[in-house]
């Protein structure tokens, strides 16, 4: 009897590019179930400074050609090419959620941490996703950083999108690429040696 890897989904992670994601998506359950997962993430201060918003549908559509109009706002000129990439952005997966980081200032827990956890929810959504099946990509692009599309996204001013995850069904097998080597990242800190600044006759 094979004994199962209890890290398999961590060695085996993988993104899926959006484009390469289709139906289907998970079901109501299914997302609460990795939602749930998701969000075990550490919090120090127990902030909980994320929220998910959920583009599924429609939706998805209509914030692409929320993009389309930005796009053309910020440049009037924009080729077609680029304006037909910004409207399908967020058609090809047919479910994205977007990670909301919600910022506490002026508090004892680092606006960093807050920021962090938030990011640890994107990556535990990511292995969640993989989990049960689903393939996923976590993504940002111009449009998590655009006050504009903030806006349309109903961001507050202590919101920022931490990024977009696109989950679906993977229409290919995503190749393994090379992985950073353990031996080339670790070293180990000793502490400074004491040097003396003693005079001696």
């Amino acid at each position: 009897m094979t004994t199962p890897n209890p890290l398999q989904f961590l060695d085996s992670r993988l993104s899926v590019p959006s484009k390469q994601l289709t139906e289907p998506g998970p079901d109501d359950a299914t997302l609460t179930r990795m939602l749930r997962a998701a969000v075990r993430v550490p919090d120090h201060g127990k902030l909980v400074p994320f929220r998910l918003l959920r583009i599924q549908g429609l939706a998805r559509h209509a914030l692409g050609e929320a993009l389309v109009a930005r796009t053309l706002q910020r440049d009037p000129q924009a080729p077609a090419a680029a304006i037909e990439k910004e409207r399908m952005r967020f058609s090809h997966a047919p479910l994205i959620i977007a990670v909301i980081a919600r910022l506490t200032p002026d508090h004892k827990v680092p606006e960093q941490e807050q920021l962090l956890s938030a990011g640890c929810v994107c990556f535990a959504l990511l292995q969640s996703a993989q989990a049960l099946g689903f393939g996923a990509q976590w993504l940002t692009g111009w449009a998590a950083y655009d006050e504009a599309i903030g806006r349309t996204l109903g961001l507050r001013e202590n919101e920022k999108v931490v990024g977009f995850i696109h989950i679906g069904t993977p229409k290919l097998d995503v190749p393994e690429r090379e992985r950073p080597q353990v031996a080339a990242l670790l070293s180990d800190w000793q502490p400074p040696s004491v040097v003396s600044t003693s005079n001696h006759a």
